[in-house]
């Protein structure tokens, strides 16, 4: 109690100091200052701006007992370190969701720039679905049994841990349980909608 008094007077004093405006401080840490009005923003401008940043480009796979399955996840990230723990963000109509979901595994797998056309086929850019996408490319496994890319720059194998749904997204974290790496192999960057040379 005495301490949060303490730290209402001093984030108060340092919000002051730091921007000259005295009625903005939180009350209290941790505190989340939400608009009244949610402000609307127009679906292309965002994904043109989210366009502008580069990030690697990977392939998510899974393999239940219906056999295997994988997406182009350009939301694949680390959540912390400590445990190493990954999360992905995947649409809720994307039909390898069911295939991680079930088989509560996944594999993230950075690709190399001669695995462009792979990148393609994942992301829903030719007419090969579902299982036959993995026929155009060499795949083994590491421990959970999700099919991992032969010759990836990287890869990271998780243990489905939780799921977290917001909006038409289901975010899942994954303990990771295995990792493979190339340190000299390049990597395939997605950029503005496309490929950096």
């Amino acid at each position: 109690m005495q301490f949060n008094l303490v730290w209402r007077m001093l984030s108060s004093q340092v919000w002051r100091e730091f921007t000259g405006v005295a009625d903005r401080a939180p009350s209290q840490c941790g505190e989340m200052v939400m608009p009244d009005k949610p402000v609307t923003i127009d679906i292309k401008q965002f994904w043109q701006a989210v366009g502008q940043r580069a990030t690697g480009s990977t392939i998510v796979t899974a393999r239940s007992g219906s056999g295997p399955a994988g997406l182009l996840g350009l939301s694949a990230t680390h959540l912390c370190a400590d445990p190493p723990t990954m999360l992905v963000s995947v649409d809720k109509r994307t039909s390898a969701l069911a295939t991680i979901l079930d088989a509560e595994h996944f594999a993230i797998n950075y690709l190399p720039p001669e695995q462009r056309p792979l990148a393609d086929i994942f992301g829903g850019k030719s007419d090969l679905k579902g299982a036959d996408r993995f026929a155009t490319a060499s795949w083994t496994t590491l421990a959970t049994g999700a099919p991992v890319l032969q010759g990836a720059v990287g890869s990271i194998d998780c243990e489905l841990i939780e799921t977290i749904e917001r909006y038409n997204v289901v975010m899942i974290l994954g303990r990771v349980v295995a990792t493979s790496s190339d340190p000299q192999a390049a990597p395939l960057v997605h950029f503005r909608g496309g490929y950096l040379p």
